[in-house]
């Protein structure tokens, strides 16, 4: 017989056992539950282990924490910043919010890694520069809000290329260099790398990032990861520290596309305090994810855009794509290989306007009195910025480009002449074709090694949807050299982000390439 000690020590590793949440819970038998596990946890996966009871919400918080601490610092993947110390409470609240409603708010629950560019309250904001160390918002920007009002807690705060200068690396002088969970000798891009390779290591559910030339699309591609450039004027900038404002898009990056187009429903529409996003009014559709089919590209057109793809591509980055295209005929689009843009070329050229000096200016200065420095003049002063950006805040306190130009506007993708011309221009091209969308690979080239500056080679990003506005979403593609990750990216037309929620989501479901870093995966059997 066994005696009431030991019984009772047994009995307490039984419920230390179950209450850890550690893909989804399943119910093997009446009376045995196997325990949740975070890693590649999706949203629905987390809301039913919610209604099963083999989860809560401070068991999940606490066990993304525990896998930051566990994994971030200790491996040198630097992904993030600060944890916000107020989530286990917020995640209290939400526990006894169910307990008394047995109602799951939308994203009820859901930890965000969201980019350090993004104001949140009672947590530093600080676009990784330590002459804005400190830093504390006093309000959340528009997407926290929005998202953290549908149950959404934000977990932690992810380094970045400082000022979001770069779209190659995520360098900060508050945090230093993020690395790529894939493999650690390598770049996980800019500038949003700390909220890929968060995701990608399931240190966080689903991020938040931002993009003015490549960096939500980049480092999604980067780290296996799912990316959404949304229309430019489908969600607000409110509350995001700008690079160029005129081409600024904040938006989700996450494992899957379902997550993805979750995040999408609920920060997608008009906010008084951005007024690029009268625009969407009458546009944005109440549910995205109505748009979720496996069947999604029977029927469908779409164009290759050889222009890009064929652009001195690495051979292993090229069969990828091949086999990409192979992939989405099986799945029955019907594609047309290849697809002309009429001058393509020339209205690619002068588009950009380095507008930052004016727009990082009028953000400083909205922030009220606490903000450490109020003009980039002052942060060229304080001596405080990475070595490497030195010389873009020079040029940038010296020059704004095109704006004494009387042939260049810099204004926005939709009275700007030069983006609209280049915007026709693609639409016309898939008017002629009848296509849905535009594909080329996100990047030609792979991660580049660390501190490989030479190695910038194959962005795509940069070239089209920042200056036409248009969607553009990248999913895994698969794997190259050393298990670095691909991503093939989907060009859209405008506010049409349900024909690629259909399109992506269906070779994503496909396909299944997304697997988590085996470095960062208890679970060996889902990284294979």
């Amino acid at each position: 017989m066994l005696k009431p000690s030991t019984i009772l020590v047994f009995l307490s590793l039984c419920l230390l056992l179950l209450s850890r949440c550690s893909p989804v819970a399943e119910r093997s038998s009446a009376t045995e539950v196997i325990p949740f596990e975070v890693e590649e946890a999706t949203i629905a996966d987390i809301h039913q282990a919610f209604r099963e009871g083999s989860c809560t919400c401070e068991q999940l918080v606490t066990t993304y924490l525990q896998r930051i601490e566990q994994y971030d610092k200790p491996t040198k993947l630097n992904a993030i910043v600060v944890t916000n110390q107020e989530a286990i409470a917020a995640a209290k609240a939400l526990d006894q919010e169910y307990g008394k409603t047995k109602r799951l708010r939308q994203l009820h629950c859901i930890p965000l890694i969201v980019k350090d560019n993004y104001n949140t309250i009672g947590l530093q904001t600080a676009a990784g520069s330590l002459a804005m160390k400190g830093f504390i918002p006093e309000e959340d920007a528009y997407q926290v809000r929005v998202l953290k009002e549908a149950g959404a807690i934000v977990l932690a705060k992810s380094n970045m290329a400082e000022w979001a200068f770069s779209p190659m690396v995520s360098i900060s002088s508050i945090a230093g260099e993020t690395l790529n969970p894939y493999n650690l000798q390598h770049v996980p891009a800019g500038s949003s790398g700390g909220t890929a390779a968060a995701v990608a290591a399931n240190l966080g559910t689903v991020g938040l990032g931002t993009d003015t030339g490549n960096s939500i699309r980049g480092p999604s591609s980067h780290n296996a990861l799912v990316g959404f450039r949304s229309t430019l004027g489908l969600t607000s900038r409110h509350g995001i520290v700008p690079l160029y404002l005129r081409n600024d898009v904040g938006g989700p990056m996450a494992r899957t596309v379902e997550d993805a187009t979750k995040i999408l429903e609920v920060i997608a529409g008009y906010d008084p305090n951005d007024p690029l996003t009268r625009y969407s009014q009458g546009k944005v559709h109440q549910s995205y994810t109505q748009f979720l089919d496996k069947d999604g590209l029977k029927g469908a057109r779409i164009g290759v855009l050889r222009t890009l793809s064929d652009n001195n591509p690495d051979p292993q980055v090229q069969a990828l794509f091949e086999q990409a295209i192979a992939d989405l005929r099986k799945l029955g689009a019907e594609v047309v290989d290849s697809v002309e843009i009429i001058d393509f070329d020339s209205l690619r050229q002068d588009q950009w306007c380095a507008v930052f000096l004016e727009d990082i200016n009028a953000y400083l200065a909205s922030q009220g009195e606490k903000v450490p420095v109020r003009s980039l003049e002052e942060i060229v002063a304080s001596g405080k910025y990475s070595p490497y950006i030195k010389e873009n805040l020079q040029y940038f306190l010296e020059h704004q480009d095109n704006q004494d130009d009387p042939n260049h506007t810099c204004s926005d993708a939709y009275t700007d002449p030069k983006r609209v011309s280049f915007r026709m221009a693609v639409e016309q091209a898939m008017d002629r074709h009848q296509l849905g969308a535009i594909i080329y690979p996100t990047w030609n080239h792979p991660p580049a090694k660390v501190g490989d500056f030479k190695g910038y080679k194959g962005d795509n990003s940069q070239v089209i949807a920042p200056h036409t506005g248009q969607p553009a979403f990248t999913v895994p593609m698969g794997y190259t050299y050393d298990n670095l990750p691909a991503g093939l990216q989907f060009l859209g037309r405008m506010f049409d982000e349900p024909t690629l929620i259909k399109y992506t989501y269906s070779y994503e479901q496909g396909t299944q390439h997304r697997k988590p870093p085996a470095r960062f995966s208890q679970n060996p059997s889902l990284s294979k």
